[in-house]
């Protein structure tokens, strides 16, 4: 299941279910005047991380409404540039969830995890870059990369994306390895490995100077690239998976372009997210608004009904994947 969300209320974000189209009601905690503004920036399992605009993490399961606020990291940790916020639940033997915060200026990054079983953050970890030898790109180069904004214009990547996805990550655990995933300022893919204590930059998928919009997202347990481009007079929504042994991307889904030439010269940008074997893609710029789900197995994009309240079409700027779980607790 997906939630949705619109972050351009007054009285907060609004959160959306996507499968029956019934809007959550907000905790009691939320109708606090410290919280109310409150936006998701991650979910797994049954439960749903948000972040308020002091930057206070609270940790919500919005069936039951049970919430919990985080303590806070330290000080040193909130003065650095966050770049990302991951959580992952477990639920063998005694339910419990990790919250990852990943900060620092690249090459120096540097990790704090916040475990519910302790109700404490572990110390912090310094990430050590990892190179390899085949590595032929410069992850380092100080050419800008544009992405696009939600007004519809060209801008470079010191730019905030939406704020709901301004820290978005996944994890992945992969041969018993935690791995977050993020996208830097400068727009390359950057996945810190919790178990080694290390990170890496993956290749780009396209030049610098390229106007595209990217998301990453997790599926089947793997970390997946979605990317919106133009080129020669066609706009393009590709799905892409990286080849680790001849260490390359790979495309293992396109839109077809009957359905992606409609973004073309409309500055686009995406979110995404994804469940199993299926993504769901928020579509949005000054002129346009549409979301798709992509199912993996068999190629097949299709337009979603868009989401009415009051007679008017509701804009959602991004989406959580969401396992409604009662037994979830923060």
């Amino acid at each position: 299941m997906v939630f949705m969300v619109n972050p351009t209320l007054t009285n907060g974000p609004s959160l959306t279910l996507l499968k029956e189209g019934k809007k959550l009601n907000h905790p009691p905690l939320f109708q606090q005047s410290s919280t109310s503004n409150s936006m998701p920036v991650a979910a797994s399992g049954g439960l749903v991380c948000l972040r308020n605009e002091t930057g206070d993490l609270i940790v919500c399961n919005p069936v039951t409404g049970s919430c919990r606020k985080l303590p806070p990291a330290n000080q040193a940790i909130e003065n650095l540039s966050l770049h990302a916020i991951a959580i992952r639940t477990c639920f063998k033997r005694q339910q419990s969830y990790k919250l990852v915060l990943v900060s620092g200026e690249l090459p120096t990054l540097s990790c704090k995890i916040y475990n519910s079983s302790t109700n404490c953050w572990e110390e912090e970890i310094l990430l050590k870059r990892k190179v390899v030898e085949s590595q032929e790109f410069d992850s380092n180069d100080e050419n800008a990369v544009y992405f696009l904004s939600k007004a519809g214009n060209v801008v470079a990547t010191d730019m905030q994306r939406s704020p709901s996805k301004q820290y978005s990550s996944i994890m992945t655990v992969k041969d018993g390895e935690e791995i977050a995933y993020f996208l830097s300022s400068s727009g390359t893919i950057v996945a810190c490995n919790l178990t080694h204590k290390c990170f890496f930059e993956y290749p780009r998928l396209l030049p610098f100077f390229y106007e595209y919009s990217i998301d990453v997202v997790e599926c089947g347990g793997e970390m997946l690239v979605v990317l919106l481009s133009e080129f020669f007079g066609s706009a393009s929504l590709r799905v892409w998976r990286f080849d680790g042994v001849i260490r390359s991307w790979h495309q293992i889904a396109v839109m077809p372009p009957a359905m992606s030439q409609e973004f073309y010269g409309k500055n686009v940008d995406i979110n995404c997210v994804g469940a199993g074997d299926q993504i769901f893609i928020c579509l949005n710029s000054s002129e346009f608004f549409s979301y798709i789900l992509c199912d993996l197995r068999t190629n097949d994009w299709v337009e979603l009904p868009k989401c009415f309240r009051n007679g008017e079409a509701v804009e959602f700027m991004s989406a959580f994947s969401f396992e409604p779980r009662i037994e979830a607790s923060v």
